[in-house]
């Protein structure tokens, strides 16, 4: 048992696999825990897909490929705010307009432009190809973001919960809105090596799903979502050396499995308390 642990880590392309996929899990499940409770879960995926321009450009110009999406996706969620504020449309059909639209510019950039980026890696992720300076880039990120919410849960709670109230009680609201959109935007920046564009999705929504059905509390709910992350994360780069898979897509099947094993043990709780009374 111990072998099968400890034989993937003697090699430094899972080491470095290992280190990021945990530095990602851990800003990512936090952020869930906000975009599930506000609902915002479609905007992770928006800021995911809009993210994809940034990167193609940044390449072409020789910029750092986490400045290019950083710089997409403050832009899409913007995009998205100023087309709700100031129009009738809903915010989830804002956010579909331009994430569709952004990707498919991403698209027919990535054809006109020659790049050396495969597009697979930029969708999937490349964890078994990432760099210690792709590991060093992560843990900024996480750092910068996990320390953001420690500071302002309260805040942001309150902000996700009823942002009315959050404003009648002095809190900087706006603030506290593009702060959370540019921790998502980091959060997808941090995970692009890792797991892609597409697979980021479920990081920023899974982990939260699971533990808000599992808690009540808004803190335990960001330490089980954190853990459940971390833990789907360790087993899913084990699992893809011994079963001769892409780390990525492991890590987000074991999130699904376990949604659905959670989702189904809370309706048989709930059906087995009605059934008492």
């Amino acid at each position: 048992m111990m072998s099968w642990l400890t034989t993937p880590f003697q090699y430094d392309f899972m080491q470095m696999a290992l280190a990021i996929a945990v530095l990602v899990a851990i800003p990512t499940a936090l952020l869930s825990c906000l975009l599930v409770l506000k609902g915002w879960a479609l905007l992770g995926d928006a800021i995911a897909h809009g993210v994809f321009p940034g990167v193609v450009l940044a390449y072409w110009a020789g910029w750092p490929l986490a400045l290019g999406a950083f710089i997409a996706g403050m832009g899409c969620a913007l995009a998205t705010g100023y087309l709700h504020s100031n129009s009738r449309i809903k915010q989830d059909t804002a956010m579909g307009v331009v994430f569709s639209g952004l990707f498919a510019l991403g698209l027919l950039i990535y054809v006109w432009v020659p790049s050396d980026v495969h597009l697979d890696h930029i969708l999937f992720g490349d964890m078994l190809g990432v760099q210690w300076r792709d590991v060093l880039e992560s843990a900024a990120i996480a750092a910068v973001v996990a320390g953001w919410i420690a500071l302002k849960w309260r805040d942001l709670l309150l902000y996700a919960f009823d942002p009315v109230q959050a404003h009648t009680a002095g809190l900087p609201v706006r603030w506290l809105h593009y702060g959370l959109l540019a921790a998502v935007s980091l959060a997808v920046v941090g995970a692009l090596k890792a797991v892609g564009l597409v697979l980021s999705i479920a990081l920023l929504i899974a982990p939260g799903a699971i533990a808000f059905l599992i808690v009540r509390s808004f803190g335990k709910m960001l330490l089980w979502a954190t853990a459940i992350s971390v833990l789907a994360s360790v087993s899913g780069v084990l699992l893809s050396f011994h079963l001769d898979s892409a780390p990525g897509p492991t890590i987000v099947l074991l999130l699904s499995v376990l949604f659905i094993v959670v989702f189904a043990c809370t309706v048989y709780r709930q059906q087995s308390a009605l059934q008492q009374t």
